[in-house]
This record gives C-alpha cells, structure tokens and sequence, in this order.
C-alpha cells in the first residue's frame, strides 16, 4: 500500500511521515533534500534554475514510484510527483521565473510519466497557515530556507488548495496543522492514527 503526504514547505510532511512509520512500521521515502544538487542554486537564483530543479524532482519522484510499486511493504511517501506539477512548476511559470517553453516542456513530461504510475491509496495534506508555515521553517533553520518570502508561501498556499479541492485520484485525508500539533502533543498525533485506521481499514 501507498500511502502519502502532502503540503506546503514546513507545513511538517517529513515530521508527520516519521511518527506514522514508527507507529504504523511503514517504509518511508523522503524528499532528497540533503542530496539535492540545485536547491541551493535555486534559492539563490529562481529564474536561472527553476526548469532544472524541476526535472530533478520528476526524476527522482518518479524513482520513488517505482520502488515504491515494486515492494510488496506498506511505504509512506513525503511530497508527491503532483505537487511539482499542479503547484511549484505553475507557480514559477506564473511568477515569471520559468520560461513558458519550459514550463510546457516539463508538463508534457510530467504527463507521460503519470500515465505509467499509479496515484497513492491514501493521500494525507497538511493544511496549515502562512504564520504557522513561518514558524516551523525557522524552527528547522535550514539556510537555504532563510530567503523565503512570504508572498512565494502564500501563492503556493492557494495553489495546494486548489489542487486539494478537485483531488480525486484516491482517498484524501486533511489535518489542519494550525489546530494539530502532533510533533508535540501525543493525543493530536493520536487523532491522526484514528482516522488513518478509519481511512485504511475502508481500502480492503
């Protein structure tokens, strides 16, 4: 089974992605953050490397996929090969920072590449505000983080939720991050464990 989590930068995918697979005793498989040659880059110079970004991420998502069909486990996956496509490579075409010859490049490849992948059984999107957003990104401190402008979070915000809103490739969970502090409070966490075995226990 393939389950996945969605949400904006710092809205607590990798967080929520590693209590769920100590509790559940999943495989998880996280965003190359750590590895990824153009994040940097990108942050330092948006317009110059948001197409190659881009097709990192669909490269490396598209990776995932595959071991993630593969395996005969039960994986939890941070971020998904849709929120490149439906809201951060929209989002740099709009803001001027990728060509739109790029921009239709990437999403023609993005298109034939999801007609060979199956979509998750569970998606789970971490709704949170532009504060809360704030303040778990600077809770983490990484660097490159550091220049991230509050209008670039909310564009994508309102992004997420337009994508959310037609979802309907499988089952969707929504937490509300604002009112669920499930990094620090075992009872929230809780609550999600519930409706994720609610959710689950309805695909069988």
């Amino acid at each position: 089974m393939h389950i996945a989590v969605a949400g904006n930068i710092g809205s607590g995918k990798t967080t929520l992605t590693e209590l769920l697979a100590k509790h559940f005793g999943w495989e998880t498989h996280f965003e190359d953050v750590e590895q990824n040659p153009y994040l940097n880059d990108f942050y330092e110079d948006m317009q110059r490397w948001s197409f190659n970004l881009q097709i990192y991420y669909l490269n490396s998502r598209i990776a995932q996929i595959q071991e993630i069909q593969q395996t005969e486990k039960t994986v939890i996956q941070d971020r998904t090969i849709y929120e490149d496509a439906f809201i951060f490579a929209p989002n740099l075409h709009s803001m001027g920072l990728m060509t739109t010859r790029d921009f239709e490049n990437y999403f023609s490849l993005f298109n034939l590449i999801e007609s060979f992948v199956s979509p998750p059984d569970l998606l789970i999107y971490l709704r949170a505000s532009v504060p809360t957003l704030v303040n778990q990104i600077q809770e983490r401190g990484r660097n490159y983080e550091e220049s991230i402008r509050l209008d670039y979070l909310k564009r994508l915000n309102e992004r997420y939720e337009a994508w959310i809103s037609t979802y309907d490739k499988g089952k969707l969970l929504i937490i509300d991050v604002d009112n669920n502090n499930y990094h620090n409070k075992p009872e929230d966490l809780g609550e999600i464990i519930s409706s994720i075995d609610a959710e689950i226990n309805g695909l069988f």
